[in-house]
């Protein structure tokens, strides 16, 4: 089969690999019919290479048909029409009982301290083989895929796999009160989703913040509050003087590890890319520095007694925190891997003809598989107004 493969930063290709077969009762394989490059990915295009080896097949916002199944999957059968959450779960252990199926104790990954496994990303999750391919096998199949009905385009449905979770996720830990306001930093996908889900779920204002000239109008003509990055020299500043002085009642920080204006962080990126993997991947665990800016604005831009809810990723062990200021503001931060399954029967209902979050238009390309590479340039470097690029195999 086609499948998308890292070979080294910046370097992805789309390589002929063996198929996949079940490996597991409760496997299942299924064949792909959309999948999309998450903004997660370019991380793994810049900056993970210490966790990754070359062939390792990307991606984890697939959704395609049943093609096979294990002795004891008996939810699912071939030609059922199914999305992937991105986390792999059990729904049977105690994390997944509490709803955190992201710490799913029967994937978890012990020999890197880290929660459950994910498709298509590094050994520290798993190294488990992701879905920007023609077909996938998807373990734990008797609890993972959610079933989605005939009809509707995939573009209806995809983004049950990681970007709508995610972001009701973020506007959940965000805890906005009823007709209060939230911030939100950084309009790629989840960001923009994140404004939808938060504005359809009852907040009274949503500004959001991106220096995407295109991001940013895709968020206005949806009535978001759009401010431009470039535009402010102290963004903290300028939206307490859009807020009576205080900041907003909540942030969500969708931007994460990528953040601009961090020099130090970004060299220690570059440092990380040049040293060989068992170095790198030992300063990536226990020094990580992360590109910090975008987490320093949320503290400055929340109001006192307000809630900080991060879903852009970090990964940095030895970040600086300015714990007085969170404390002395007695800020709530809330944070981690979206419970995919946890949110998944709440959001389903919403994805009908009246698409009131604007999924069947949320995607801003398409491509077929085989231009993945050049889908992964132009969204890093942010051409062309790309947001959400999905991939048909």
């Amino acid at each position: 089969m086609k499948a998308v493969t890292w070979h080294g930063k910046r370097d992805v290709r789309v390589d002929d690999v063996p198929d996949p077969v079940i490996q597991a009762p409760t496997d299942a394989i299924v064949r792909i019919t959309t999948t999309a490059i998450c903004g997660s990915d370019l991380h793994l295009y810049e900056v993970m290479g210490p966790f990754l080896d070359a062939g390792d097949i990307l991606g984890h916002e697939p959704m395609g048909i049943v093609e096979e199944v294990g002795t004891e999957v008996t939810n699912l059968a071939p030609g059922d029409r199914v999305v992937i959450p991105f986390n792999i779960s059990c729904g049977d252990c105690f994390m997944c009982a509490q709803g955190l199926q992201s710490q799913c104790e029967t994937t978890q990954n012990h020999e890197y301290d880290r929660g459950a496994s994910l498709f298509g990303y590094t050994k520290m999750y798993g190294q488990v083989p992701g879905g920007q391919a023609e077909y996938l096998r998807v373990p734990q199949a008797h609890y993972g895929p959610v079933k989605v009905p005939e009809g509707p385009p995939d573009e209806r449905f995809v983004y049950l796999s990681d970007v709508l979770p995610t972001a009701w996720q973020a506007v959940k830990y965000a805890d906005v009160p009823d007709g209060g306001s939230v911030t939100v930093l950084g309009l790629g996908p989840i960001g923009d989703m994140a404004c939808r889900v938060a504005m359809q779920q009852g907040a009274g204002r949503v500004i959001g913040v991106d220096l995407v000239p295109e991001r940013l109008e895709r968020a206005r003509a949806r009535g978001v509050e759009g401010v431009d990055l470039e535009e402010h020299d102290d963004l903290g500043a300028a939206i307490r003087e859009m807020t009576d002085g205080r900041g907003t009642d909540a942030v969500i920080d969708a931007v994460g590890l990528e953040a601009h204006g961090a020099p130090g962080g970004k060299l220690a990126h570059q440092m990380v890319g040049l040293l060989p993997d068992f170095i790198g991947e030992k300063l990536m665990e226990r020094a990580g520095v992360d590109r910090l800016s975008a987490l320093y604005s949320a503290i400055d831009i929340v109001r006192r007694g307000g809630t900080i809810s991060l879903s852009g990723v970090y990964g940095g062990e030895a970040d600086p925190m300015p714990l007085f200021t969170l404390f002395d503001k007695q800020v709530q931060l809330r944070m981690g891997q979206a419970n995919v399954r946890r949110w998944t029967d709440e959001i389903l209902p919403l994805l009908t003809d009246e698409d009131p979050l604007g999924v069947d238009d949320f995607h801003t390309h398409q491509l077929p598989l085989d231009k993945a590479p050049e889908a992964y340039e132009s969204f890093q470097k942010k051409e062309d107004g790309a947001v959400k690029i999905l991939l048909k195999p």
